[in-house]
């Protein structure tokens, strides 16, 4: 019969398998919460994977067994953060026989909502922070995250306007326009929030207020709603 040794990282010695292979599997999670931690603090540059693996309780050689690299752990963080997201908005998107501004509203409020509740703000501030020092890591996002965001939106607007739902638009500056306040948004209160007292931002308020001009540029019957 096979010995069954503990994880000299985590284990308190006892040889209760079930719970070391649950530890085991939840790790790379581990990892990847404590990286957005010290990501969030100290910005990419300056991170240093001994103090992830420390807020993990790993060692940082049992780190290495799960991400290669400081750029490996930053793209884990990108697409735990942010990918899921973005896959449930694609699905969002491609249902059917839903009008599409009513898709546009629920997309922008659940990225405020994101915005508003968790740590995804952080991501697109240090991204652009680093890009000249790292154009590798820009390249991924751009790849994974911008035009994929870019695409979603892409799709509702051409389908709206194939519908006869939407006015006829420029695609691309429309929503390049679309993104704008949600990236302001994000990078406001990432950076300027608290300081010389300045209040946090409102984003549900700042994403309706966004919602109401789209209205009164996309909607073909806008001028005859607002009468």
């Amino acid at each position: 019969m096979p010995s069954r040794h503990p994880d000299p990282d985590t284990s308190d010695g006892s040889t209760d398998r079930p719970r070391w292979r649950r530890r085991k599997d939840a790790r790379p999670q581990e990892i990847v919460a404590a990286a957005m931690e010290v990501f969030a603090e100290r910005g990419f540059a300056a991170a240093r994977l001994e103090e992830v693996a420390t807020r993990a309780g790993l060692s940082k050689g049992t780190l290495y067994l799960y991400f290669s690299s400081k750029d490996e752990l930053f793209k884990a963080v990108i697409r735990t953060a942010i990918l899921p997201n973005l896959q449930q908005a694609e699905t969002l998107v491609s249902t059917a026989g839903i009008p599409c501004f009513p898709l546009l509203e629920q997309l922008l409020r659940m990225v405020a909502h994101l915005i508003e509740t968790t740590r995804m703000a952080i991501i697109p501030r240090l991204v652009i922070a680093e890009a000249g020092n790292f154009p590798e890591l820009a390249a991924f996002y751009h790849r994974e995250v911008i035009r994929r965001g870019f695409g979603v939106l892409a799709a509702l607007l051409r389908r709206g306007i194939e519908s006869g739902e939407f006015r006829p638009v420029a695609i691309d500056p429309g929503v390049r326009l679309i993104v704008a306040p949600l990236l302001m948004s994000a990078l406001w209160r990432t950076s300027f929030d608290g300081i010389d007292g300045e209040p946090p931002q409102d984003v549900t308020a700042l994403v309706e207020a966004q919602i109401d001009n789209l209205r009164l540029v996309l909607l073909r019957d806008a001028g005859e709603r607002a009468l």
